[in-house]
């Protein structure tokens, strides 16, 4: 049976995937570059580079998001073609990224595309390579690719045990307002408060809100997962929105008009989040909200996502 014959999760007939699902990610992110970045700090680009090579032989250690790599990538193992794309984009020489290539190989990560920019950001690469979200830890990067319409978000630094990946699904958790959406809603709520916000959304049930930066993330994401059967699907998504009723509706149809069906919708009302990430066992969290990130960081990899309102004049 051929990949069309396959009806979608929404019943209606799947599209093929024009291109594989490609994520590009810094050398930071990927590998833990603590101790390198620390002598840069302290003695300079010289004494890094010194370090760098005297060390390319020595792997680095997994950063926050080895894991979620790693699955993304053993999707791949799953089908007859690559469904997945890794791509490093690094601030690093080709000279210093040496070691990180040697340690992709070591750790046997089938990444073979890379942008080495020699202290430069390699935002602007971006959009050539074609990438559908962009992790970095240099939030000035990030907001660089949001600014270009791409999916990104600053890993958070960790306080916590990375998690090894396990057989079970990949699964990304997204908060909604001004990051699947826009943030028209929030700026109600921002500016009005709670009461305004909910009639607002009650008032605007039947009209869908506009999309935000991880729009078509999202969409690129659910034409992958309709690659295999819904269940069980390699990839589960989540939506984890502190909206509650009355809100709830016009999210609801949003998504439906969208033709996108999210695994589990979870309409908080305004309760802290971290809890049910952690029940929901999110590989990534996504969020605007640096209370929220903060929150969550210690507990699951999250991703904060410096866009709308809530991130005006603000830096992470």
């Amino acid at each position: 049976m051929s990949a069309t014959d396959h009806t979608n999760r929404s019943g209606g007939q799947k599209k093929a995937m024009e291109k594989p699902l490609t994520v590009g990610i810094s050398s930071t992110a990927l590998f833990d570059l603590s101790i390198s970045n620390e002598l840069y700090q302290q003695q300079g680009l010289e004494a890094y580079r010194h370090y760098q090579i005297s060390q390319e032989e020595v792997p680095l250690e997994p950063g926050d998001g080895f894991y979620l790599v790693e699955k993304l990538l053993n999707i791949n193992k799953l089908s007859d073609k690559p469904l997945v794309e890794i791509l490093l984009l690094s601030r690093n020489s080709a000279d210093t990224g040496l070691r990180v290539f040697n340690s992709i190989r070591a750790h046997s990560l089938d990444i073979t595309r890379a942008a080495f920019c020699g202290g430069e950001s390699p935002y602007r690469y971006i959009k050539a390579f074609g990438c559908d979200l962009f992790l970095s830890t240099n939030a000035d990067d990030v907001r660089l690719a949001l600014a270009q319409n791409i999916a990104a978000a600053t890993l958070l630094g960790r306080t916590r045990p990375l998690k090894e990946s396990s057989g079970e699904a990949l699964k990304l958790a997204f908060d909604g307002d001004s990051v699947l959406f826009s943030d028209e809603a929030e700026r109600v709520y921002q500016q009005s408060g709670l009461d305004a916000f909910s009639e607002s959304e009650l008032d605007r049930a039947n009209h869908s809100l506009a999309g935000g930066p991880f729009k078509a993330f999202l969409s690129a994401l659910h034409r992958l997962q309709q690659e295999f059967p819904e269940s069980p699907n390699p990839i589960r998504t989540a939506l984890v929105t502190a909206r509650g009723a009355p809100a709830h509706e016009r999210v609801i149809r949003t998504l439906r008009n969208w033709d996108i069906r999210l695994d589990e919708s979870l309409f908080l009302g305004g309760m802290e989040k971290t809890d049910f990430l952690r029940a929901f066992e999110a590989d990534i969290f996504f969020d605007d909200q640096a209370t929220h990130c903060d929150r969550a960081s210690p507990h699951i990899p999250t991703g904060h996502v410096p866009h709308g309102i809530a991130n005006l004049n603000k830096k992470l």
